[in-house]
């Protein structure tokens, strides 16, 4: 029996396990379960499953994309720049820390670019936006970072600073908070939407709901929108190819 499975909290929201589950079936890939892992103590929980044999691959999400480097045996060079890990394969015992949000998310991102999609607002300071703003730089595009800290660092600004002219200039806005994220469906990031034109690319990583109010207020006023399902499927095929291979 191999065991895989995510690590997280909350886990309500996750698709990795009934994508799993259903790909086993579907492909009478035997002896594979795959479980929902709701970490609440990373310290306490995470030696318990170092020390299960049967435990042969990991995903990891928030809020433990970083933190969960103290447990990992190899890092390689992307996942210290971006200071993230979502895929953890497991060999002998020893954990490897892979990043599969970068290629998820430029493999999900890059079809609908425009030639006038050359800036962008990045909302959010997590893992998953240090993914992001590693492939806008690969793909050329400038960016700002969008942080709800008021003390900031160069290349990130606060909501507060965020003022219309900057919404109309940066034509391309990405998601990658939770915010509007199930069960909080309620909740959207707070940008001027009323400055969101025709012109705008709205991209969220959230994938359930499938259209956030993030996306929905975007798409009154004309932008292009794309949720999160895509990439996430990509990561899942991604996770796989490592844990097979």
């Amino acid at each position: 029996m191999k065991i895989y499975g995510l690590i997280g909290n909350p886990l309500s929201h996750s698709f990795s396990k009934k994508y799993f589950s259903e790909r086993f079936s579907n492909e009478h890939i035997e002896n594979c379960e795959y479980r929902n892992f709701e970490i609440k103590d990373l310290q306490k929980e995470i030696p318990v499953l170092k020390r299960d044999p049967l435990i042969s691959g990991l995903n990891v999400t928030i809020p433990y994309k970083s933190e969960i480097f103290s447990f990992l045996d190899t890092i390689p060079e992307v996942c210290k720049e971006i200071n993230a890990c979502n895929c953890i394969k497991i060999t002998d015992g020893k954990w490897e820390g892979f990043n599969t949000d970068i290629t998820g998310f430029e493999k999900s991102f890059v079809g609908r670019l425009q030639p006038h999609h050359t800036k962008a607002l990045i909302l959010g300071t997590g893992g998953s936006s240090k993914a992001v703003a590693y492939v806008l730089k690969k793909l050329n595009i400038e960016f700002l970072v969008v942080s709800r800290k008021k003390e900031t660092l160069p290349g990130i600004i606060n909501y507060e600073l965020l003022s219309p002219a900057l919404i109309r200039e940066y034509t391309v806005i990405i998601n990658t908070t939770p915010a509007g994220m199930y069960p909080n469906v309620d909740e959207y990031p707070k940008i001027a939407y009323e400055n969101v034109t025709p012109k705008h690319y709205f991209f969220d990583l959230i994938y359930n709901p499938s259209k956030t109010l993030f996306l929905s207020k975007a798409e009154a006023m004309g932008a292009d929108i794309k949720n999160g399902e895509s990439m996430l499927a990509i990561q899942a095929e991604e996770s796989w190819k490592i844990w097979s291979t």
